[in-house]
């Protein structure tokens, strides 16, 4: 029983962070959240992306909680308590650069896109490692979290969070980066990994 709790501490810790006390600092800095909402129309694959991280959200939220309940147990395979440990070290480690990604962003850190505003390109720091380190580090927590109460539920909140963070990037955010930036954002994509360093560069003719 000690393991949902734990999970469910670090997630209170990983929403403080990530997303209240960075909103927070965002406005302080720039007088707005950052907080763009879900783009396009309700059933868009657009809108899937949006409405799908925030359930993923809410799903891995449950996982514990059922778990605790009784509802639903860890799959035997990965109930072990060196799996459970590994897990709250991934997801410490996914909370410490979802902060660090988030503050190496600057002002032009938002949630969700506005495609009438053009914040600058940021190449630096560990942006110019990855072009989403912030999603990176997301998708390590949510591993991490997962692997802490690893029964289907958790697992299915994971998978959904990996979905739903493909379909962001390709469909929402590079489309619009290409447009917003033109060529600084071809080049961009041509030398830097999309999530991991090397992976996922991508070659624009025309």
């Amino acid at each position: 029983m000690v393991m949902p709790i734990v999970a469910l501490a670090l997630f209170a810790v990983f929403a403080a962070l990530g997303f209240g006390w960075r909103s927070w600092e965002q406005r302080r800095r720039t007088g707005s959240t950052g907080f763009h909402g879900i783009t396009g129309r309700p059933g868009s694959i657009e809108w899937f992306a949006g409405a799908g991280f925030i359930v993923s959200m809410g799903v891995a939220v449950f996982a514990p909680i059922l778990q605790l309940l009784g509802v639903v147990s860890p799959l035997a395979f990965l109930h072990a308590p060196w799996i459970q440990i590994a897990g709250a070290v991934i997801a410490v480690i996914g909370i410490a650069t979802t902060v660090y990604a988030q503050l190496d962003m600057g002002d032009s850190w938002r949630i969700g896109v506005d495609k009438n505003e053009t914040t600058t390109l940021v190449r630096t720091g560990v942006f110019g490692w990855v072009r989403n380190p912030i999603f990176t580090a997301m998708m390590t927590f949510g591993l991490g979290f997962a692997l802490l109460t690893p029964n289907p539920v958790a697992l299915a909140g994971f998978v959904l969070l990996i979905l739903t963070i493909e379909t962001q990037v390709r469909v929402v955010e590079e489309p619009y980066l290409l447009t917003a930036h033109g060529d600084a954002y071809r080049d961009y994509l041509a030398g830097v990994g999309r999530f991991v360093p090397g992976v996922g560069r991508l070659a624009h003719r025309g």
